[in-house]
């Protein structure tokens, strides 16, 4: 059994983790297709949406987190996926730079958003940078994710932002087209991957840097499973992924799942609504 690092913040909140800052699905659809799992003629159930949403929240608060939610905006469908609005660290946010023309429009939304919560030092990457979609920071280093969205060159930009070292990996599969679809920080030593969306040479850095990694299967990495969000001791996760729920529970971690399906018509799930507001 792996043993999660000792914690400088009280139990149940990894290090550093503030709050947690969500924004509802009010406009929620799929109304273009810029990944695999986005079908703009598939039926989607908003009031649905809604209430899976919901769900996500309440596991949060039921886990002790701090919750900030910020408005939706009409004509913003994919809004509701926080992850991606950038990187926040103490009083600065790295505003996030969308690859697709559909949500550059978040990029303003969110931009008044944070001013709107007091933040005054907000910077536009200069780079294709879709937040925490691709940036996962897990103990003293940052893993990074390319191949679809984030520019690599976005990189050094994010190294210079946090004063962290940053670990590129390679992404894929086109189902897993942000980081957080294929690997979950589980704990600021412990991480949750499906090896099949990262290239032999990404395998090889996860296998050397993580040598106790929980593994997903195809079938709960396809199930949404790894776009979980937890604190070291909570893991909320999607309801379909029964074996790595399973897993965690061996690893002494108390998974909590939520029914995330008609999230999952859009590519998003429990950490795509999920953006750490880093102290």
């Amino acid at each position: 059994m792996t043993t999660i690092a000792a914690r400088t913040t009280p139990p149940g909140h990894r290090a550093g983790v503030g709050a947690l800052l969500v924004c509802p699905p009010t406009h929620f659809g799929v109304e273009y297709r810029i990944n695999p799992w986005m079908d703009p003629g598939r039926p989607v159930d908003r009031a649905r949406a809604v209430a899976e949403w919901r769900a996500v929240v309440a596991a949060y608060r039921s886990a002790g987190q701090r919750i900030v939610t910020v408005d939706a905006v009409p004509g913003l469908p994919d809004m509701v996926f926080a992850a991606n609005a950038g990187l926040v660290d103490g009083g600065r946010v790295l505003l996030a730079r969308f690859r697709y023309a559909e949500r550059a429009g978040e990029e303003a939304a969110y931009a008044e958003a944070f001013e709107r919560l007091g933040y005054t030092d907000v910077t536009r990457a200069a780079w294709v940078n879709e937040g925490e979609g691709d940036y996962l920071r897990t103990g003293d280093v940052v893993l990074a994710g390319s191949g679809f969205r984030t520019d690599p060159r976005a990189h050094d930009e994010v190294r210079d932002f946090l004063g962290m070292p940053v670990v590129a990996l390679e992404l894929v599969d086109e189902r897993f087209y942000h980081l957080d679809t294929a690997l979950a920080v589980l704990g600021d030593d412990l991480v949750a991957y499906w090896p099949g969306a990262f290239s032999r040479r990404s395998v090889d850095v996860l296998e050397d840097l993580f040598p106790d990694a929980v593994i997903a299967s195809d079938a709960d990495a396809l199930a949404f499973g790894l776009n979980a969000w937890s604190d070291g001791e909570t893991v909320v996760l999607a309801a379909g992924a029964v074996g790595l729920a399973a897993a965690l529970r061996e690893r002494g971690l108390t998974p909590v799942a939520v029914d995330t399906s008609e999230l999952q018509k859009a590519g998003g799930s429990v950490k795509c609504c999920t953006l750490e507001l880093r102290c």
